[in-house]
């Protein structure tokens, strides 16, 4: 059986399957706590958690 002829070139199917993660701007720090943290990311904080400087959940209050 014969073979088809790629109707996409090999650079695009290549640029396309490739995910090139960079890490170059996408670290933030905190106005608020002064956390170093991934953009768009909930993070922790003394164990609360933040997202865009405001807390979304609490820290737990331990009784003794």
């Amino acid at each position: 059986m014969a073979h088809p002829k790629s109707k996409i070139s090999k650079q695009r199917k290549r640029t396309r399957r490739t995910h090139k993660v960079e890490t170059i701007g996408q670290i933030d720090t905190c106005s608020v706590t002064g956390e170093t943290h991934l953009r768009h990311r909930a993070y922790m904080h003394e164990g609360a958690m933040y997202y865009k400087g405001k807390v979304l959940i609490a820290a737990a209050e331990d009784e003794d």
